[in-house]
């Protein structure tokens, strides 16, 4: 069997999110094979424990070589697990943000997952608006930049609390965005998601899509919760 050649972004890590219900029975054994498996060739795998019916379990995976991410997606679903929704991106360093310097630009592109102390998780996709009043795209750069600026700013604000990762997903999948958020507490997300809602880039310019939320454990943790 020949290897494929690696492939993924030119600098930072390719990232899908799955979010699975069990179908019939699920081979923990080989949940947990794949996940070490995956870990081995270099992937990071954070595991959640999802709340309501939308899905069971989020497998959120990221690595240099798109091909491994793909072969633990295949080990997941023969395990037992089915995919109901995913989302595929990358991590990116925003056009509003290459003059900080490089080791911020570094923790954007090599994140280190999942975060220390916090366990509340939530991912969702966004967009900007292209509407025939508000147009994002339609802005010239400088005044984009200005509040994006503004926007960073209120995110800063939950530092601490609240660890956000943005992931480039335009041409990749059907939004532009996905925001995987880590808080300390449950109610860390929605805060940070709230106040933020009301910066201008947000209130006009921003469409949101379906939000997971969920509790980040070990694989054995979250297969107890999802298969108890």
């Amino acid at each position: 069997m020949t290897t494929p050649a690696p492939l993924g972004p030119s600098r930072g890590l390719n990232v899908v999110h799955l979010f699975c219900h069990p179908e019939g029975v699920v081979d923990a054994g080989a949940v947990r094979k794949a996940v070490d498996e995956a870990v081995g060739t270099g992937l990071q795998v954070v595991t959640a424990a999802i709340i309501g019916a939308k899905a069971d379990t989020c497998f959120m995976a990221l690595g240099e070589n798109l091909w491994d991410i793909r072969r633990f997606q295949s080990k997941i679903q023969a395990a037992g697990f089915s995919v109901a929704e995913s989302y595929v991106s990358v991590t990116e360093v925003s056009e509003y943000a290459q003059g900080m310097p490089e080791q911020m630009k570094n923790d954007r592109l090599f994140p280190v997952l999942p975060p220390e102390g916090m366990k509340a998780f939530c991912f969702y996709p966004m967009s900007k608006r292209r509407g025939d009043e508000h147009n994002w795209y339609a802005l010239p750069y400088e005044e984009r930049e200005q509040l994006m600026r503004q926007h960073g700013k209120s995110g800063r604000d939950f530092k601490g609390r609240v660890l956000q990762v943005v992931t480039g997903s335009t041409g990749l999948d059907d939004w532009e965005w996905g925001v995987t958020l880590f808080g300390v507490h449950i109610d860390d997300l929605k805060d940070c998601v709230y106040k933020m809602r009301f910066d201008e880039a947000s209130t006009l310019y921003a469409e949101f899509g379906a939000f997971y939320t969920g509790l980040v454990g070990t694989v054995d943790e979250v297969l107890d919760a999802t298969l108890a």
